[in-house]
């Protein structure tokens, strides 16, 4: 049985998010939009590197069924360059509220064997919820090592975000 699509408006819409970053010398280490002051290693990237960022961009627009993060912020952009992740976050976040969609909830893995997360989980879930507009228990981080399956001579983080949509109004 096919449905209508004006049926299918009032259905929550999914989107799933990852990034890849390389840790290296002399990069801050931004994640989540939280300074780790005290990694000596951070993510190398044509922005901020912040692969925590750009994985929740990339869940945002594709549950929105959007282009995503590298259409729409091409790292070969020089208006791109060091620039802060967060403001990837705010566009999404715009372009999801003009299709009458709104975040409702945002789950996020990251692994990395540097910086440890749990230290700073709760200040992950407060600066993310605050960026994305919701409440903090709507806002859940998980921190994971490589548990020594990586070769050392490369360090990464890599993250999963996953983000629940809903519609604002019909035909969204």
């Amino acid at each position: 049985m096919t449905r209508d699509l004006a049926d299918w408006a009032s259905y929550p819409r999914i989107g799933l998010g990852t990034d890849l970053h390389r840790l290296v010398q002399g990069r801050p280490c931004v994640l989540g939009g939280v300074v780790f002051a005290d990694c000596p290693v951070g993510p190398d990237g044509h922005s901020d590197g912040d692969a925590v960022l750009h994985a929740i961009t990339d869940a945002l627009l594709g549950a929105a069924g959007l282009d995503d993060l590298g259409t729409l912020f091409p790292d070969d952009a020089a208006t791109n360059l060091g620039r802060a992740s967060q403001d990837f976050v705010l566009e999404a976040r715009r372009q999801v509220a003009e299709r009458g969609l709104r975040l409702v909830s945002l789950d996020v893995v990251i692994h990395c064997d540097r910086p440890k997360i749990a230290p700073r989980r709760v200040a992950l879930r407060s600066k993310i919820a605050e960026l994305c507009g919701l409440p903090h228990d709507r806002v859940n981080i998980k921190g994971k090592t490589y548990e020594a399956t990586r070769d050392a001579a490369t360090e990464v983080v890599s993250v999963t975000a996953v983000a629940l949509l809903i519609a604002l109004r019909s035909g969204a």
